[in-house]
């Protein structure tokens, strides 16, 4: 039987794919799809951390355009990424599989607080480890998050899960010619202004040779196959 390409990953989840087809809040079909795809990978003995962002609930961006203090929006949107924890560690628990969710703000009634060595041993012990509240400062997307507890952790590789199968240089639903790129260097990223992490995110991999996997997450089973190492989405490395 063919082994796993990675050991322990980061899989990256925006808020926005909670939701579904809705325009709003959590569609718990994707969520328990997501935990069934998750439950999948386990089983092959990969740890798995996962990241989480709010968008499907609060955007931080969406609400300084409104006139709300920036900062204010940043926790504001940390605070929904704790929601979507709850919902998938739910989810996760109903599948049998147990998880812990870690926050970067202090909650103790709902989420162990971050400490690194306690998130490691959470994941050496087989549990899934979901990561809220960002970075718990102002400033930072929970892109930049999936980068930094990503190293914290020593994790191989990023799984950016998206709606789209790789990383495009138009928009493919606008477009009709454009290109899905196989590989991407970090830098080309960068100076292409492609958006598919922040750009501090982007930095942080370049700079500790982190590889970053785009795939579309709505194809069931994609999850591992990126794990398994086969020819999916867009590969992002040195």
């Amino acid at each position: 039987m063919k082994k796993p390409a990675f050991k322990r990953v980061v899989l990256k989840l925006s808020g926005e794919a909670l939701q579904g087809k809705s325009g709003y809040g959590i569609d718990f079909d994707v969520a328990d799809s997501i935990a069934k795809q998750v439950k999948e990978v386990r089983k092959l003995g990969v740890e798995i951390a996962i990241v989480i962002g709010g968008g499907n609930i609060f955007r931080g961006a969406s609400a300084v355009g409104k006139g709300i203090e920036r900062s204010t929006a940043d926790y504001m949107g940390m605070l929904a990424t704790v929601i979507n924890g709850m919902a998938l560690q739910d989810a996760l628990e109903k599948q049998g599989v147990f998880a812990r969710i870690m926050s970067a703000i202090e909650m103790h009634e709902v989420a162990e607080p971050y400490i690194r060595r306690r998130a490691v041993r959470h994941l050496e012990k087989g549990r899934i480890v979901v990561f809220v509240a960002g970075t718990g400062n102002p400033y930072f997307t929970t892109d930049t998050t999936a980068a930094l507890r990503a190293m914290e952790i020593s994790a191989e590789v990023i799984l950016k899960a998206t709606k789209v199968d790789g990383v495009y240089s138009k928009d493919p639903k606008k477009f009709k010619g454009a290109k899905r790129f196989k590989e991407l260097r970090y830098i080309d990223v960068l100076k292409k202004n492609l958006k598919i992490m922040d750009a501090t995110a982007i930095s942080l991999c370049m700079d500790n040779n982190l590889p970053i996997i785009v795939f579309d997450l709505f194809k069931q089973g994609n999850i591992k196959r990126a794990i398994m190492g086969e020819d999916i989405g867009t590969v992002v490395k040195r």
